[in-house]
């Protein structure tokens, strides 16, 4: 079925349409990522277990593929992962002209001297945007993240360079106790709602459409919220779908090591509200890089603030005329720039 107000509403509040089988217009099926199930998984209980199992990936791998890249930031997921490589190996790096990711790239710059890999900063600007955007969103048959453009645009640099196989990091952080910002706190239902929508529909569009049945069937109680289960059964599909569509869109295959875990053991809470969330890949950080501190989570680079920054906001009517742009993020602003550039394409 259609319904292009639920679709932008989902898409505004979630950055991606959480109904399967409901689509902007006729001819449009949108694409859903659909984890890997629990049983096809390999449990692990240490640091070790982990570097085991991913070094057991990549001896198949290597198997199959001569050339495997690497998307690295200077962050601990990809930094591991980075480790497994043969020496001459391409590693491609988000790079902005503004300066904003300055230390990013330093840290990722370190990996690669350490592991002898082919370092490439990608910078990425409006104009990549532009040209970008169109191609994913055509794949998707929706509007998208703000990162699938500049996967995208990976993606094309590793095929020039003759990359068989990409090797992706995002889903450490839902397996293993990433987002500890999202699953530490003891949330209210409504608290939670309130948090996990990026942007309110009601905000900035003109016919907003409630999304509150995606979070009625994590209600614990009264007003209790099953965060861990929304986060597999929900933050999986948005943040994995990205990568799925961007790299398909650019017929590159890719793969997530991480994806083929799961933890053995329940997730020690304990640990992660006291500063140490993603333990086990911490602990996998440490074995691969004993001489540098750990970092902190630090999310794939997008340079949206300062590409953004002036954006006046969208035009068409299904926008409202008096959104406060002066009050969004750079993500935001995003959202809806892609959300017209979509409906103009309709």
């Amino acid at each position: 079925m259609t319904d292009k107000d639920f679709c932008l509403s989902s898409y505004i509040a979630f950055r991606y349409i959480w109904k399967d089988g409901v689509d902007f217009a006729e001819g449009f099926q949108h694409k859903n990522y659909l984890p890997p199930a629990d049983s096809e998984r390999i449990p692990v209980h240490t640091s070790e277990d982990i570097d085991r199992e991913i070094r057991q990936q990549f001896d198949a791998l290597y198997a199959k593929y001569d050339r495997i890249g690497i998307l690295l930031s200077g962050g601990m997921d990809s930094a591991c992962l980075a480790a497994y490589l043969k020496p001459g190996s391409h590693a491609y790096t988000f790079n902005s002209a503004s300066g904003e990711f300055d230390a990013d790239v330093e840290r990722a710059k370190k990996y690669c001297r350490k592991w002898q890999l082919q370092h490439h900063l990608i910078d990425i600007t409006m104009a990549d945007y532009e040209r970008y955007t169109p191609i994913v969103m055509r794949y998707k048959f929706a509007p998208v993240h703000s990162i699938e453009p500049q996967i995208y645009k990976a993606a094309e640099l590793a095929k020039a360079d003759d990359v068989q196989l990409m090797i992706v990091g995002e889903s450490a952080d839902l397996i293993f106790g990433g987002m500890d910002k999202l699953i530490s706190p003891e949330w209210s239902f409504d608290a939670f709602v309130k948090r996990y929508t990026f942007l309110d529909p009601e905000l900035v569009l003109t016919h907003p459409v409630s999304q509150a049945a995606l979070f009625e069937p994590y209600r614990l109680g009264a007003d209790g919220i099953d965060v861990l289960r929304f986060m597999d059964d929900v933050f999986a599909i948005e943040s994995s779908g990205s990568y799925l569509n961007a790299f398909g869109a650019a017929w590159m295959p890719y793969y997530d090591p991480y994806a083929r875990l799961v933890m053995a053991d329940p997730l020690n809470m304990q640990r992660v509200r006291g500063g140490e969330p993603k333990y086990l890949v911490r602990g996998l950080y440490a074995l691969k890089y004993p001489e540098l501190e750990i970092p902190f989570k630090i999310p794939m680079p997008r340079p949206v603030d300062a590409v953004f920054k002036n954006w006046s906001g969208p035009s068409r009517p299904e926008f409202r005329k008096d959104i406060p742009m002066d009050q969004l993020t750079g993500n935001q602003k995003w959202q809806l720039w892609c959300a017209e550039q979509f409906l103009n394409s309709l």
